[in-house]
């Protein structure tokens, strides 16, 4: 019964943080923060997610496989967030003024 809750509390929690993923997706305005808002949470709801499953299955096949997913997932989530940045940096692309917080100003 608690174990249930538990795992019921990880998925829901699990799967807000991907729709607070996807609405950040929507609502930036530039590609640093919009990877920013594709890495940072749908990784870790990813994880919740995962964490709750595993409280209930009843077998080591499954949760081998999910702790695989959950490996590749924090593996190639920042290297591919990197090289976006990376290359998008690389082509110039400006970034929406109202992003930018310039430290040498002085109010």
């Amino acid at each position: 019964m608690i174990v249930e809750l538990l795992a019921s509390a990880f998925l829901v929690f699990g799967s807000s943080l991907a729709v607070i993923s996807a609405i950040g997706l929507h609502r930036f305005r530039d590609i640093f923060a919009r990877m920013h808002a594709a890495t940072k949470p749908a990784t870790l709801g990813l994880a919740m997610v995962v964490f709750g499953a595993v409280l209930v299955l009843p077998t080591a096949g499954p949760i081998a496989k999910l702790s695989l997913v959950l490996m590749l997932q924090f593996t190639t989530a920042p290297i591919g967030a990197h090289l976006v940045g990376r290359a998008t940096y690389h082509a110039g692309t400006e970034l929406d003024p109202r992003t930018v917080i310039d430290d040498d100003q002085s109010p």
